[in-house]
C-alpha cells in the first residue's frame, strides 16, 4: 500500500529535550524528522505531537520549532499514546487512515503507539530514519517487531515521494531543492 497525502497524518512521538542527548545518531534522526515534518507542513497534512510527561522530560526539541507551531501537541503519561483519552479524541477528529509515525524512543513509546494504532485499524508507516533509541539494538529490535505486527517500514524519502505522487508541480520543485539535507 502506498501513502496518500489526503489520507495521512504525521505523528511525532516524544522527541523531547531531555531524551535527545542519549539518542544514538540523534542529529541524523532529528534532521530527518525536521525534513519530513516540513514536507508535511507544505502539503497541509495534519501533524500531531506527543510529549511524555514534559514537566520531567522537557518539551519537543527546539530544532522542530516550525513544525511544533503547525501541530497539535498532546501531553501524555502512558507509553502508548492510544491509551490516552485526549490523544484518541484528537486523533479521531482528523479522520485519517494513514499514520506516519516518528520519534523517540523507538522501542518504547513509538513501538507501543504504532502497534496499538495498527491493531485499531490504522495503516501505520514508520520511516526508519526518523526514529531513535539510546541503543541501536533496541531500535533494530523494535523495527522488526513493528514490521511483524503489520507496520509498514519505510524511509522519510519514501513517505515524501508517495505524498507528492508526481514531479513537475510547484510543491515538488520547492521540496526537491532540499532533498540532500
Amino acid at each position: 500500500m502506498l501513502l496518500s497525502a489526503k489520507d495521512s497524518l504525521l505523528l511525532i512521538v516524544d522527541a523531547q529535550e531531555k531524551l535527545l542527548p542519549a539518542i544514538h545518531q540523534r542529529d541524523v534522526v532529528t534532521s530527518r524528522m525536521r525534513w519530513l515534518g516540513e514536507i508535511a507542513m507544505q502539503l497541509d497534512l495534519p501533524i500531531l505531537i506527543t510529549e511524555q510527561y514534559p514537566k520531567g522530560l522537557g518539551y519537543t526539541v527546539d530544532s522542530l520549532q516550525d513544525i511544533i507551531e503547525a501541530a497539535r501537541v498532546v501531553e501524555k503519561t502512558h507509553f502508548s499514546a492510544l491509551r490516552d483519552d485526549t490523544f484518541r479524541d484528537v486523533l479521531s477528529e482528523y479522520n485519517k487512515k494513514h499514520v506516519v509515525i516518528m520519534g523517540m524512543e523507538t522501542h518504547v513509546c513509538v513501538l507501543q503507539t504504532a502497534i496499538e494504532l495498527q491493531a485499531s485499524g490504522y495503516q501505520v508507516f514508520l520511516p526508519a530514519d526518523t526514529v531513535g533509541s539510546r541503543r541501536p539494538t533496541d531500535k533494530d529490535s523494535a523495527i522488526e517487531r513493528m514490521r511483524n505486527a503489520g507496520v509498514e517500514i519505510i524511509t522519510s524519502e519514501m513517505a515524501a515521494f508517495e505524498w507528492l505522487e508526481k514531479s513537475g508541480t510547484d510543491t515538488f520543485r520547492h521540496i526537491s531543492r532540499n532533498w540532500l539535507k
